[in-house]
């Protein structure tokens, strides 16, 4: 029993992966909670220890890309039964459990943070971010023309997608823009831009991963999850210096209703005045810390809800979204050179620069790098995948302000000059 895959303990593994398939094989699995957390706790857990045994993969998110990729392409080549990918999807869109995931990081990472590290990053991670998705840009352009495409594809369709803010926030509200200003198909329009921001994904965990591994050869260059130098300690959720209060369940549970209040207000703030409810949530989470009004048993019990998301519920997250919303055939299609390299360019000098300029305003150069790195990702699901790779899911905050408050910028921005231009 002490023998585990991932964190499914080998003999565990084994009984439940014999049911699954005879239930499977009798077209009987169920959609509800309990088979899911057992089909997508295994899976996952298999994808992780491939990913996490293969040498040189390994440096380069290879558990996070085997437990996103690998099964978006087993539903593509059809190896996956349609008696196991139903269910999955079934119960993705009748959960949507990302937007669980992502409440109880979010408030239990910035819950467990240090107050004065946590105001710091945030007023000062918009230089870095701007910095460099100026640079990315600019550069991103030139090296699309340079091998080929056109000034306007390069940027409505491949560098704006890029940097968009992922795929519900920000690629499909774009493409969107795009239909009523040009007067073409939504549809055709999606189609052009979604490789883009798939590429850009991959593109940062891979680099997002070699950050990780730079870190540890040059510690003087990283946080491991602190974003801000300081002389104050930022502590990891769930580490001993934040459990300096005893452990009680009921105090768990009270950071989880936190969690789920906070998200509750946050979408009512999106569906009332059309605020983007995850931003609103998250800023509400950072002034209840900065102005003292959760305890610290609710504090403490916020740590040890984060730290049972990260490492509980992450890769069969990432399992899920592989099937559901990672279509092959778009990763695929984002597998020209001059659009790969244009896409490479881009998340690169994105990251590089926020790299030296973090450095420059007093931040742990790579952190600051790998949390504008998530400006390229695919929104939340992206974010995670990003930061799983890297180690560093505590900075799930600051990865959101330069996901969606960077996206929504990026957005604006473009349909500002597309409205201009026609």
């Amino acid at each position: 029993m002490d023998i585990r895959i991932g964190f499914v303990p080998l003999p565990i593994l084994v009984m439940l992966s014999v049911v699954l398939t005879l239930t499977a094989s009798r077209s009987e699995l169920s959609s509800q909670l309990s088979p899911m957390i057992a089909l997508l706790g295994i899976c996952s857990c298999v994808c992780f220890e491939i990913g996490n045994r293969i040498p040189l993969l390994r440096s380069i998110g290879g558990p996070v890309i085997m437990a996103m990729f690998l099964p978006s392409y087993l539903v593509f080549a059809k190896i996956l039964p349609e008696s196991v990918v139903i269910p999955i999807v079934t119960f993705w869109k009748a959960t949507n459990f990302l937007y669980l995931f992502i409440p109880c990081i979010i408030v239990g990472s910035i819950l467990s943070m240090d107050r004065t590290i946590l105001l710091a990053g945030f007023f000062r991670l918009f230089v870095p971010l701007a910095a460099g998705s100026i640079a990315a840009g600019l550069v991103g352009t030139a090296v699309g023309v340079a091998l080929g495409m056109d000034v306007f594809h390069t940027v409505f369709f491949v560098v704006v997608p890029v940097m968009s803010g992922g795929l519900g926030e920000g690629v499909i509200p774009l493409t969107v823009g795009y239909s009523s200003i040009l007067g073409q198909p939504y549809g055709d329009l999606l189609a052009h831009a979604m490789p883009a921001v798939m590429m850009g994904n991959v593109c940062a965990i891979v680099f997002s991963a070699l950050l990780n591994t730079a870190g540890k050869r040059w510690p003087q260059y990283t946080g491991n999850g602190v974003l801000m130098k300081s002389a104050a300690s930022n502590l990891e959720p769930g580490s001993a210096e934040a459990q300096s209060y005893s452990f009680d369940v009921k105090h768990v549970a009270a950071a989880g209703m936190v969690a789920v209040c906070l998200y509750a207000i946050g979408m009512y703030a999106e569906h009332a005045f059309g605020l983007p409810g995850p931003v609103v949530m998250l800023l509400l989470a950072v002034l209840g810390k900065v102005a003292f009004v959760f305890s610290p048993s609710i504090e403490q019990g916020a740590g040890t809800v984060y730290r049972f998301f990260a490492t509980a519920v992450t890769y069969p997250l990432l399992f899920a979204i592989g099937i559901v919303v990672t279509p092959w055939q778009k990763v695929q299609d984002a597998f020209n050179f001059p659009t790969v390299m244009t896409i490479v360019a881009t998340v690169a000098t994105l990251m590089t620069v926020a790299f030296f300029v973090g450095r420059k305003v007093n931040m742990h150069p790579i952190d600051a790098a790998i949390v504008v790195g998530t400006h390229s990702g695919m929104g939340g699901t992206g974010d995670v995948a990003i930061l799983t790779a890297s180690n560093r899911m505590q900075l799930m905050p600051f990865a959101q302000i330069a996901t969606r408050i960077g996206g929504a910028i990026t957005i604006s921005g473009a349909l500002l000059v597309l409205s201009w231009m026609y």
